[in-house]
């Protein structure tokens, strides 16, 4: 609360250093200009000349982009003045890679990624308390939104019912591949990648599933929400209509536990679009706990559903990369994480998108081969099954059909053993 109060008092620079340069960081670069004691020291890319391309893209000019140091070595980069580093690269093991390195460096790391959060969150977590640094879920990302609402809603003694996002979600997106996303946001391929440098795999991931069950598995493990038994199911609710649908079953609402994470789609099973739609915002439903609370809901005009008891409270919008200097501030004057994971009660499970064979190499999440689904870290364990983020380059051993769950036998995996050692840390926090 308050940073841009306590940032009147900050002397020196706070040294930030970005490990990928794509769509989420072309934002923040947006909005460098105006930002006051933050200093890119240096940005870690594979491609250098397209890093500084995305600069100058983004506003940068080129005297800027001159003074900031870019390399494709983090290793060189970790004995450097440096504050901050942001792992933007959207790559689950090579995320948690990178994160175990700077955290041992006790160096605070801010994880755009939140395929690592979801597939090693709560070591990665653990180490960086014990290494007494922070490692902090990025604002602007849905589910540090989402954990902001949530951190209000029980700061002020309300308890949450359900939380979540929304998006343009329909069952036949979940098949969707990097091929054919761009028809179904109503783009062309040259508009979509051409001007505005978005990347089909990633933004397939958004339509198809996969991300929804990616950032649902990160809040619940942030907020000890539980996950539905069958995964999220995507009911079409407007905004008005979400303190009275997005409560329990038993109260009428469409919900399967009190205190769940769900996503809300923004068209129908028409794919028509929905009346007051929350495509890209997020919400929280809270509950009176006496008649008193129940009276002030209705004196004060808040939404509810037909018994007063239930009340939503929703953001339209995030802004992305646009606010990423809130984790910034947060962290340099509060020394405080905007969001973290605190749990691991969930998982993201990986079923096949299409029939496969033996030899077949995966391609991860929004790609061809596989798609997510959000479960719990018990059934993923017992079962064992082949978490989404382990997904990239593992070959199969054997034919999987189309709609079957892939698991850790199926596969062989060939990721760094710091990766295998937050798994295993991860399993061995499940009791039976």
């Amino acid at each position: 609360m308050f940073l841009h109060t306590k940032l009147e008092h900050q002397k020196s620079p706070i040294k930030i250093c970005f490990i990928g340069c794509g769509k989420f960081v072309s934002m923040f670069l947006a909005q460098y200009n105006h930002l006051d004691k933050i200093k890119i020291d240096t940005i870690v890319d594979i491609n250098i000349d397209q890093a500084k391309n995305n600069c100058l893209k983004s506003g940068l000019t080129e005297q800027t982009v001159d003074g900031i140091n870019f390399s494709n070595s983090l290793e060189e980069v970790l004995v450097r003045d440096i504050d901050i580093f942001i792992e933007a690269t959207g790559n689950p093991i090579v995320g948690t890679v990178h994160a175990i390195k700077i955290i041992k460096n006790k160096k605070h790391v801010i994880l755009v990624n939140v395929e690592a959060d979801i597939t090693c969150g709560k070591y990665l977590s653990d180490l960086a308390k014990n290494e007494g640094v922070i490692c902090s879920m990025a604002y602007g990302d849905q589910p540090s939104l989402i954990l902001e609402q949530i951190e209000w809603a029980r700061l002020n003694g309300f308890s949450i019912v359900c939380a979540g996002k929304g998006t343009k979600y329909h069952p036949t997106f979940e098949y969707s591949t990097p091929d054919t996303v761009w028809g179904h946001y109503g783009l062309t391929k040259e508009r979509a990648e051409k001007e505005s440098g978005m990347n089909p795999k990633m933004f397939n991931s958004f339509l198809c599933g996969d991300k929804s069950a990616i950032e649902m598995c990160a809040v619940s493990n942030a907020s000890n929400l539980k996950c539905p038994s069958n995964g999220l199911t995507f009911p079409p609710v407007g905004v008005y209509d979400i303190a009275k649908k997005m409560i329990p079953k038993k109260d009428g609402g469409l919900i399967e536990f009190d205190g769940q994470v769900e996503v809300i789609s923004s068209i129908d099973s028409e794919k028509k679009n929905i009346p007051n739609d929350l495509r890209w915002g997020v919400y929280v439903v809270i509950k009176a706990q006496s008649d008193y609370v129940k009276n002030c809901f209705k004196d004060y005009g808040m939404v509810t559903d037909t018994s007063g008891s239930y009340s939503a409270i929703w953001r339209p919008y995030h802004y992305i990369g646009l606010e990423l200097a809130q984790s910034i501030y947060s962290i340099a004057l509060d020394n405080r994480a905007t969001g973290y994971t605190k749990n691991y009660n969930a998982d993201v499970a990986s079923f096949a998108k299409k029939d496969l064979v033996a030899g077949e190499k995966l391609d991860g999440e929004g790609g061809f081969c596989a798609r997510g689904r959000l479960i719990t870290s018990k059934k993923s364990k017992k079962e064992m099954i082949l978490p989404l983020g382990l997904t990239d380059n593992a070959v199969l051993k054997r034919d999987i059909r189309k709609d079957d769950v892939i698991r850790l036998h199926d596969v062989e995996l060939n990721i760094p053993k710091e990766v295998l050692e937050a798994r295993n840390y991860q399993y061995n926090l499940i009791t039976d």
